[in-house]
């Protein structure tokens, strides 16, 4: 019984993804305020005693604006919801306690025990320990790892019993750009679905208008911006965001990563400024990553032309918004990735050494050693993730000029 947004011929939607969020924008608070009101009850009240079990048998619902428990649905989640619909051009969509809920919540969904999931092998650590490690031993929910780029090996992965491909639109950390349109041809030829994290490229590129089933985020990183709330969502039509709330087999339902409408209040008083803070980071991004090629680094961004998905990603991206704020240099040993990050964030103050991205501040981390641990050395090698690789999410403090003197003293402090 999800809320769905209204749907309109592709023709008339607004290409421009944030004008979908503005228009989505039409929630007043509750006494008339320019801000949506928070509903902070976990339990709601019917006004006859007949409504609850037509609630409780699916006849009745949000839709018609019939609230069951927090942990189906809530009002001021279901705003947020209907924005991110918007940003992503999906019917329907629902928000999470964290990107990783989303994530096991849609591949539980899609996939019944003894089922199959081809995926790319460069993907975040705890996604990669979720197909690798926890959904063989727990639902015999096996997965084939292969490279996206090589559109026959893909191909070649799927078997009879291959329910999703799951890839992220661009891989972290090494930054390739997934041929979304070429992966949903091969999924759906084959009667699966292709399921997209997005997190790394929000409003840059809309991967259901090339053709994704369902689009997930994790709402912490770039959405937010913050770095101060956990949060996931799921993207998809109406039918898949019910299937995922059932009161029998809905696996959000069931396992019960709700998100608090607290946090889901703050996202959506910072989604208005989502597009200016992308345009920011990329536009950094792009300038820093131009600085370490012309020292010689081995830097990694969708937005060079010598990077090897550059025109795939210019061709899948909304004008506008940069090739985003995530770029990778490769330092060749721990040591040198090491003293490259202790001197920026001890000795030039450019930004921090921590996990996430997305934050106004940089971030920086050796992702062999921290986001992609869980990946054994077989799997990071076919990965291309060496232990010497850096990524930064690059922020938006101080000026342009300053921050791309600190990389540069920074880079030839590693000594490379």
């Amino acid at each position: 019984m999800a809320e769905e947004t209204p749907v309109q011929p592709r023709s008339a939607m607004p290409v421009d993804p944030i004008a979908r969020v503005a228009r989505s924008r039409h929630e007043f608070g509750e006494h008339g305020g320019v801000n949506l009101s928070i509903e902070t009850s976990s339990t709601f009240t019917v006004l006859e005693a007949g409504k609850m079990p037509e609630m409780f048998g699916g006849r009745a619902g949000p839709k018609g604006g019939c609230f069951l428990y927090g942990r189906h649905f809530n009002p001021t989640v279901m705003v947020l919801s209907r924005h991110l619909a918007a940003l992503e051009a999906t019917p329907s969509a629902y928000c999470t306690a964290s990107g990783m809920a989303a994530i096991s919540g849609s591949l539980l969904q899609a996939c019944d025990t003894g089922d199959h999931i081809v995926a790319g092998q460069a993907l975040y650590g705890g996604t990669w320990a979720l197909l690798h490690d926890y959904l063989p031993r727990k639902a015999d929910i096996t997965t084939a790892f292969v490279d996206l780029s090589d559109l026959a090996a893909v191909a070649r992965a799927f078997t009879p019993r291959t329910r999703v491909l799951y890839c992220e639109t661009v891989s972290n950390p090494t930054l390739r750009v997934a041929d979304l349109p070429a992966l949903a041809k091969i999924a759906h030829e084959r009667g699966a679905q292709l399921i997209v994290d997005n997190t790394f490229a929000p409003v840059a590129i809309t991967p259901a208008l090339h053709g994704a089933d369902v689009v997930i985020h994790s709402l912490t990183k770039f959405i937010n911006g913050a770095s101060d709330i956990v949060a996931g969502c799921v993207c998809a039509d109406g039918a898949f965001i019910d299937q995922l709330y059932d009161l029998h087999v809905g696996s959000l339902m069931l396992l019960g990563p709700a998100m608090d409408p607290r946090a889901a209040y703050e996202v959506a008083t910072r989604m208005p400024n989502l597009g200016l803070r992308i345009t920011e980071h990329a536009r950094r991004a792009l300038a820093c990553a131009e600085r370490l090629e012309a020292l010689g680094a081995q830097v990694i961004y969708p937005g060079l032309a010598a990077h090897p998905d550059h025109a795939l990603y210019a061709r899948l991206a909304n004008p506008g918004y940069g090739a985003g704020g995530l770029l990778s240099v490769d330092l060749g040993t721990p040591e040198r990735a090491y003293r490259f990050m202790e001197h920026l964030q001890n000795v030039e103050d450019f930004g921090y050494m921590a996990v996430s991205l997305g934050f106004s501040d940089t971030l920086m981390s050796a992702s062999a050693s921290s986001t992609s641990s869980e990946l054994d050395e077989a799997a990071l090698r076919a990965a291309g993730i060496s232990p010497g690789l850096v990524r930064l999410s690059v922020g938006y403090t101080g000026t342009l000029e300053d921050r791309l003197s600190q990389l540069e003293r920074g880079y030839r402090a590693a000594g490379v």
